[in-house]
């Protein structure tokens, strides 16, 4: 599929197609109000049987039942939202809304069994299956250098050199525990799957959807990544949508 890349204002948007697709991967950047209402809108839009959020562990997908669906305050008290670290319930409570029927399925890795590549190694902190999601091999030189660039642009400058392998293997973690996760909700719901994810683990060329494609060959993925103010989006999207950018404090100035 040829990557479209479509600038937007809030509340316009593009719809993608919706007809034979098995995975549908929503990016985002976490905090920004605009790419949650253009996911809730997009599940409406796709009805899937089951929604992937990387915001949830398992067990608290599990706590997403019918009677707390229609009810926000009591659905975040449920989930422990607050004590979550993650933006505020309302920016991702219309997305549960918008299939209230489809099946919660959650792929979030906690940090200590993240914090435990650094000890055990990424396919034993993985588990079974590791060689089916690509985790018993190591990276191309080249996309490992650029993925340990990233990651310590992403902490402002302030890693030790010798964290950064650690730190890519925790997230081919969490993009293997992703892609695992919709493996499961299209084998015990159907499809399609929506996945509610971040723009780094949403990216065609070595996210989720990649390691997706190397677990179950044939899979149809289509993939939105979600940027602001018209600022480039590397990964092979296959369409992009921009917003305003949110007012944020400075991240680095925790690491000064």
């Amino acid at each position: 599929m040829i990557a479209r890349y479509v600038a937007l204002v809030f509340g316009l948007s593009f719809a993608l197609p919706v007809a034979a697709q098995d995975v549908y991967v929503l990016g985002e950047v976490h905090d920004n109000p605009a790419h949650h209402a253009i996911q809730a809108e997009r599940v409406a839009e796709i009805q899937p049987t089951a929604i992937v959020f990387e915001m949830l562990t398992a067990a608290q997908a599990e706590k997403v039942v019918p009677d707390l669906r229609a009810h926000r305050a009591a659905l975040a008290a449920a989930l422990e939202w607050a004590e979550s670290g993650w933006p505020d319930f309302a920016l991702y409570y219309p997305i549960f809304a918008a299939a209230p029927e489809a099946a919660i399925y959650g792929a979030q890795v906690p940090r200590d069994e993240a914090r435990a590549v650094f000890e055990d190694g990424l396919a034993a902190s993985f588990g079974e299956d590791a060689a089916r999601y690509g985790l018993d091999r190591p990276l191309p030189a080249t996309e490992q250098a650029a993925r340990e660039a990233l990651q310590m642009a992403a902490h402002c400058d302030a890693l030790p050199v010798d964290a950064l392998p650690g730190m890519v293997e925790i997230q081919r973690l969490r993009d293997a525990a992703l892609a695992r996760a919709v493996l499961a909700a299209l084998d015990e719901t159907g499809g399609p799957v929506a996945v509610i994810t971040g723009n780094g683990h949403a990216r065609r060329d070595w996210g989720m959807p990649a390691v997706l494609s190397v677990a179950r060959d044939g899979l149809e993925i289509v993939v939105l990544g979600q940027t602001e103010d018209s600022a480039p989006l590397e990964g092979g999207f296959d369409e992009v949508i921009s917003a305003d950018a949110v007012d944020r404090a400075d991240p680095c100035t925790a690491f000064k």
